[in-house]
């Protein structure tokens, strides 16, 4: 027997009701609906005293902690995996809890069983978020900072025994600074402005924005690719990475992010792909647990719970650009 419509209509309405209260506590709106990424408390970010680190034991040398599915932890991990840092830093990666919404530390690392517990442990403040990626020094304990923008630029400088790779050379400090201003706002938080819109119109601006950032760095690549800023892989191509390798296993199908493939840019296809194979980080990238963590734990995003099978990592971004008929 067929619902009536005024029985479906009624559904809807109440579903949609819910729909705002919970999205009110995953992704926070303006007025206008446009997604705000919430203001964290965040510590300025430190370097300990070099001399200091080489004395150190291993258990007790400074430790990052990041997550998979985290793409603002992964940028501090690209770094740590790039430059080599696992001889005077030690790496964490934490489990994200679904049912009770936080970070786990399997196996407990301080005492803690999770990431909210080490915050406490280190004296942060009760109302500090506890997220990654955060790096702790356990011979105080202290943490020595909790913002990627800034972790990322304090382990471009973190001393290392190999080869020393500066991400951040002088002459290209302006370069990374135009590629942040555009990428954070557009790219990096535009898929989650596009998944997090409230309304169509929240969802058109930002998705426009994002398509625009994409075409301005593709045309960007082919004036003096390979990398964003020329011809050195930088800072500005390790903020762009997280995102993008994500985007055919979590923004295109759930946060629709889907107007054209990322195929669809020659030049970030490749460019992808090029940095996908740099040593180290395909040790980073776990599209598995990625579909996991997004799926499943962003409730009404994808109120089913069903985690949608995607294509291997590393045979899509091997794949060849399909012909495009002309």
């Amino acid at each position: 027997m067929a619902i009536p419509p005024v029985v479906v209509m009624a559904a809807r309405a109440g579903w949609h009701w819910q729909w705002q209260q919970l999205m009110d506590g995953l992704g926070p709106a303006d007025a206008e609906g446009n997604y705000r990424r919430p203001s964290s408390d965040y510590l300025q970010a430190e370097l300990p005293n070099p001399p200091d680190l080489e004395f150190r034991k291993t258990d007790q040398r400074p430790c990052l902690i990041v997550s998979h599915s985290c793409p603002w932890a992964h940028r501090a991990w690209l770094v740590y995996q790039m430059r080599g840092l696992k001889n005077s830093l030690n790496l964490i990666v934490a489990q994200a809890d679904h049912s009770a919404g936080r970070w786990q530390l399997d196996p407990p690392w301080l005492g803690c069983d999770s990431l909210l517990e080490l915050y406490q442990r280190c004296g942060a403040i009760h109302s500090r978020r506890a997220t990654v990626p955060v790096l702790v020094d356990p011979m105080q304990p202290k943490i020595l900072g909790n913002e990627s923008a800034q972790l990322v630029e304090v382990l471009n400088r973190w001393p290392t025994a190999t080869e020393d790779l500066d991400l951040a050379p002088p002459q290209f400090q302006e370069g990374i600074q135009n590629w942040q201003n555009l990428l954070q706002s557009s790219v990096n938080d535009g898929v989650y402005r596009c998944g997090f819109a409230r309304n169509q119109a929240a969802y058109d601006l930002a998705e426009t924005a994002l398509f625009e950032a994409l075409e301005h760095v593709e045309a960007s690549l082919v004036r003096s690719g390979p990398w964003l800023c020329g011809e050195q892989l930088t800072l500005a191509d390790i903020r762009l990475f997280p995102t993008l390798i994500r985007w055919e296993m979590v923004y295109a199908p759930l946060f629709g992010c889907s107007r054209r493939s990322l195929w669809q840019f020659p030049q970030l296809w490749d460019w992808r792909l090029r940095f996908y194979k740099q040593p180290g980080v395909q040790a980073s990238c776990n599209d598995k647990a990625w579909r996991h963590d997004y799926f499943g734990a962003l409730f009404p995003l994808n109120p089913s719970g069903i985690v949608p099978t995607g294509p291997e990592l590393t045979t899509l971004v091997n794949s060849h650009i399909p012909h495009i008929p002309r």
